[in-house]
């Protein structure tokens, strides 16, 4: 009787044992069965916002005021729009062209939208929304997205502003160091051009100001010539512009005027003056005078709205200002163009502005529009 009741404490204390070290087998099935359940759970709920997202669908209407070909503007964001819907095959896009005509654009524009396919307009033009705002009135539940633009107020409308000051401000700085450095086609005018399609209130009072401000940390006896052509297209006039403008001491020229920008080049190349360019890579086009190019980062800025406009995240009656500092302005460094063909110094001097702008070391004020 004394070593049954041994043997079954021996088995007691084993089993308590046993329960310590190796859980119960019901307990592994409980813990097993939570396992599977949380697994079960969380598949279901990735394969919901799977098709939640599949479900989605976006229709974007891509309203070109002007001609893509020979706008670096309106080239990125065309570009930046097909490529999205590329990789998502629920959003579908058109680009429409409305040409050169100002006059017509609103016209068109009401035309395009009638017929309810386009959940938004999407457009880069500083002049757009204001018509979008009196084509919004005929169609309340049509949807705008402006970039390079500034509206805010009309619950139909979203706008994105490049701050076009700041890449004015280093732009002008470059222009300032060739005017005044020891450049074969330098002189000693100390005079910058800047050669605009048309007037608008960002070219008026940001991006020429921010030019000339920039150029003026370099030497503030800097003048700047400015001349309108009256056409996005008309390279012939850019040309008798931009020849006057030499006859009056400009060796660096700049120019906001799409497609008639040629001329300007057309010109330079032939008398021989430098170039600094917005927006885009355009070294390519006068090799040895285009010594300095601005960025845009117009393809990210468009493929990242496009995606919060598929998410339903778009924000609108209010505007955006983007930048250096936010990375969607910047300056091309690594082409052979800007390399070779600035002297060290320069190059040197240029860059560390740039570096002390995207810092916020640099102070300035950016004037209202």
């Amino acid at each position: 009787m004394t070593g049954s009741l041994a043997s079954t404490r021996r088995d007691s204390y084993l089993d308590a044992i046993k329960t310590f070290l190796y859980p119960d087998i019901n307990m592994k099935r409980i813990i097993t069965f939570f396992l599977l359940l949380f697994v079960f759970f969380t598949v279901g709920c990735v394969k919901k916002q799977t098709r939640e997202q599949a479900d989605k669908k976006l229709s974007v209407l891509v309203f070109i005021t002007g001609v893509t070909a020979g706008s670096p503007t309106y080239e990125l964001m065309a570009q930046g729009a097909l490529e999205f819907a590329v990789l998502h095959q629920n959003v579908n896009v058109k680009i429409y062209e409305a040409g050169f005509n100002q006059a017509e654009w609103e016209q068109q524009l009401g035309e395009m939208v009638s017929s309810g396919d386009y959940d938004i307009v999407l457009g880069s033009n500083p002049s757009l929304p204001e018509l979008c705002a009196n084509v919004g009135k005929m169609f309340p539940d049509q949807k705008f997205i402006i970039v390079d633009a500034q509206y805010e107020g009309n619950p139909q409308i979203r706008t994105y502003l490049y701050n076009q000051y700041e890449q004015s401000l280093f732009l002008g700085y470059l222009a300032g160091l060739v005017t005044t450095g020891a450049m074969p086609h330098a002189n000693s005018q100390k005079r910058i051009g800047f050669i605009a399609a048309q007037e608008y209130p960002l070219l008026t009072k940001q991006i020429v100001p921010g030019f000339l401000d920039g150029a003026r940390f370099v030497d503030p006896a800097i003048e700047i010539d400015r001349r309108i052509v009256g056409s996005w297209a008309d390279a012939n006039k850019a040309a008798e512009l931009a020849w006057a403008m030499m006859d009056s001491g400009v060796d660096v020229f700049t120019s906001i005027a799409g497609g008639a920008a040629r001329g300007m080049i057309k010109t330079a190349q032939e008398r021989g003056a430098y170039i600094v360019s917005y927006n885009t890579n355009e070294y390519g086009l006068a090799p040895g005078l285009v010594v300095g190019c601005g960025i845009m980062e117009q393809k990210k800025l468009i493929t990242e709205i496009l995606s919060d406009a598929l998410e339903g995240k778009i924000q609108y009656g209010v505007s955006e200002t983007v930048g250096v500092k936010e990375g969607y302005l910047s300056f091309i460094t690594d082409d052979p163009g800007y390399l070779n063909n600035l002297p060290a110094d320069i190059r040197e001097k240029f860059e560390i502005f740039l570096d002390d702008l995207r810092a916020g070391r640099i102070s300035y004020t950016v004037p209202p529009l």
